[in-house]
């Protein structure tokens, strides 16, 4: 298992650069192809949300893999690679299993203990399998990561940390409109995971006249009965921004959606009224041009970083963050354990063929001895080699859970000439049974 994950988030990049880099679901399945067909990544699988583009990946070699996934990023943001980066992270082995699990836990989130990034997860691993792109490595490290992730916002109180980027946009909006949202009119664009999240939350905080505009209008529809809301078509919304008090845009279109001119006339018949826009796509929806046009309010991602702070929880936190440290911990030696099974595997294999021949050659060498004499002896030349093999084999085990181990295990292989690919093990080494739990965010 080499593991090795490359990206750029929030935290590493603005948001410009990241909506250059972000990757629509047809993008992503080219994108996994294009990497498998190079020479060091074998198994991939990329997420892409509104805050983070990264690769996790099973690679060759490190460098090469690096390599091969910085290209891919460089190509799709447009940035030459050198500068490109300047603003990528890269991890390797036990630290991408634990960047992997503190993403699905929602700690690496723009608002700590966030739960969508899970969603977006198992979408992002269910989508590498529909194209052929994890294998045995990922398959396990992804179901234990959203695993992980349930775990942690089950048993910790991390989702009181920061609910969504929803609710901190709603809360920067209410700081325009007023503290109590009854009473206003909303207007969400798109009607995804995050225009029913961005519904619901609306909801909740008072907001009864909500509007779902959407390119597809069943999809509209759905959303909208969902919230006793109304559904109109994209074309109507010219006059809809004329009545709103308040748009929510978080589309999965590439380009804008909302064009400078479209919020001009609308902000021109509005009598002076003032227009918060939250736009929480990556890339954007609405065209920046609208932040400088008076009366309008204009918040993107970029400005909710920097409105967001550090009042989480610290108990709420720090209770996350040993769960997250403990399955890493317990992941990463149950997968050096894996690594050595097949040598284990293989000498007990080799240490069986050479008894078997030893009491084949004894029985002709010596035909008249009884049956239950020629058991006895069997067992006693079986247990014997048990015995042997017992120390070395439990040794070597145990080495393996340290950086490194995996050594120990090439050093049996090297000094009784052994080949672990000549046996079918998967059975003998697969995942156990508390790491494969359905895991449902």
């Amino acid at each position: 298992m080499s593991l090795l994950i490359v990206g750029m988030s929030h935290r590493t990049a603005p948001v410009a650069l990241l909506e250059r880099a972000s990757f629509g679901r047809d993008d992503i399945g080219k994108a996994l192809h294009e990497l498998l067909e190079g020479e060091h990544v074998h198994e991939a699988v990329l997420l892409s949300t509104c805050n983070r583009i990264e690769v996790v990946a099973d690679v060759e070699r490190f460098h090469g893999g690096v390599n091969e996934v910085s290209a891919l990023l460089s190509q799709r943001s447009g940035q030459p690679a050198g500068e490109l980066s300047a603003h990528l992270y890269v991890h390797y082995e036990d630290a991408a299993v634990a960047h992997l699990f503190s993403v699905a836990a929602g700690l690496d989130s723009m608002v700590v203990g966030e739960s969508q990034v899970l969603g977006q997860l198992r979408s992002a691993y269910a989508l590498a399998r529909e194209e052929s792109a994890v294998g045995r490595v990922l398959h396990e490290l992804c179901q234990q990561a959203l695993r992980v992730g349930k775990r942690v916002h089950t048993d910790t109180g991390i989702d009181r940390v920061g609910a969504s980027v929803v609710a901190v946009a709603l809360d920067a909006a209410a700081q325009v409109l007023g503290p109590d949202l009854a009473g206003r009119r909303a207007v969400v664009v798109g009607a995804g995971a995050m225009g029913a999240l961005a519904g619901t939350t609306m909801r909740r905080r008072g907001l009864t006249d909500l509007v779902i505009a959407n390119r597809s209008s069943a999809n509209a529809a759905r959303l909208a009965e969902s919230l006793s809301g109304r559904a109109v078509e994209m074309a109507a919304l010219d006059a809809e921004l004329v009545a709103a008090d308040l748009v929510l845009a978080s589309t999965g279109a590439t380009g804008i959606v909302i064009p400078a001119e479209v919020i001009e006339r609308a902000m021109a018949a509005r009598d002076g009224r003032p227009l918060v826009i939250l736009d929480l796509a990556l890339p954007r929806d609405v065209d920046p041009a609208a932040a400088a046009m008076p009366g309008v309010t204009y918040i993107d991602l970029e400005h909710l970083r920097a409105v967001l702070d550090g009042s989480q929880s610290q108990q709420d936190v720090s209770a996350a963050r040993l769960i997250v440290e403990a399955e890493v911990a317990g992941f990463v030696t149950w997968q050096r354990s894996v690594a050595v099974a097949p040598t284990v595997a293989a000498l007990r294999s080799y240490a069986a063929e050479v008894v078997d021949a030893e009491l084949l050659r004894l029985a002709g060498r010596v035909p008249d001895l009884r049956p239950d004499d020629r058991v006895e002896v069997a067992n006693a030349v079986r247990r014997v080699v048990d015995k042997l093999l017992h120390a070395p084999t439990v040794r070597v085990k145990e080495l393996a859970s340290v950086p490194g181990g995996e050594a120990y295990a090439a050093v049996l292989r090297e000094l009784f000439g052994l080949d672990p690919d000549r046996l079918d093990l998967a059975e003998a080494v697969a995942l156990p049974a508390e790491l494969t739990a359905e895991t449902h965010p």
